[in-house]
């Protein structure tokens, strides 16, 4: 790959930005100067330098957070604190996105990454993804709001949900559950109780597919995925 498209892809700036670095001397190949754009790397063994820091190159980045409440999952908002904004410079470098949406005020995990294909079969309304969540509901759930949410329920613009499955975890004058569902439309975990008269107090994405929230992420906080987590993901086929 060339040096410049190398620089480029890992977000050190435009085309004309990165010609500017290698005029001013301060990338290295090897411990060797380069200053010629259409200068090639080997990816799997040469080593890159730019102002002495080793260069590490990866064309896609997979990123675990555990999603803090008061932050919205997109790219860039006007008015509001994004994902993004929670990331460190060498990682937003790499332009990750979330992969889905949570709620504003909804917590757990949030997958980011560059891989748009990944993003989109995990998306895709055709596959089915199963996605889990824990919730503290205002009342007691019962037995019929299982049945009910596993025939799936009406929504309050006309929508047939598809079957959930509906665990009661503790029920009293407030219940826990955990619910799992295999769409993603909007608000949906808290209009599938509302269908049922009742109403989310806290909710949290617990799982996504064969990928599970690392518990020992404070809010706020994110990891790379491990190599066995990232396999799981790019072989994932609902069953």
């Amino acid at each position: 790959m060339r040096i410049d498209k190398m620089l480029a892809n890992l977000g050190y700036g435009s085309r004309k930005d990165v010609k500017k670095l290698l005029k001013d001397g301060v990338v290295k190949v090897n411990d060797k100067l380069v200053k010629d754009a259409k200068e090639h790397v080997n990816l799997e063994e040469d080593v890159v330098t730019l102002f002495g820091e080793v260069v590490e190159y990866k064309e896609f980045i997979y990123l675990m957070m555990n999603k803090p409440p008061g932050v919205v999952s997109a790219t860039e908002d006007h008015y509001e604190r994004t994902v993004v904004d929670l990331l460190e410079m060498e990682d937003a470098i790499f332009s990750p996105f979330p992969v889905g949406r949570l709620d504003k005020d909804t917590e757990g995990l949030l997958l980011l990454t560059n891989d748009g294909q990944l993003s989109h079969r995990l998306l895709s309304p055709k596959k089915h993804v199963p996605k889990t969540y824990f919730a503290v509901i205002d009342q007691e759930v019962s037995e019929e709001d299982v049945t009910a949410f596993k025939k799936g329920v009406m929504l309050d613009d006309g929508y047939v949900t598809k079957p959930g499955e509906l665990t009661i975890l503790k029920t009293g004058l407030r219940s826990d559950i955990e619910l799992t569902i295999t769409e993603g439309k909007f608000h949906q975990v808290k209009r599938m109780f509302e269908a049922v008269g009742k109403k989310v107090l806290y909710l949290k994405r617990i799982s996504m597919g064969p990928l599970e929230l690392d518990e020992t992420l404070e809010l706020g906080e994110y990891r790379e995925l491990t190599e066995h987590e990232i396999k799981s993901l790019l072989e994932y086929e609902v069953k």
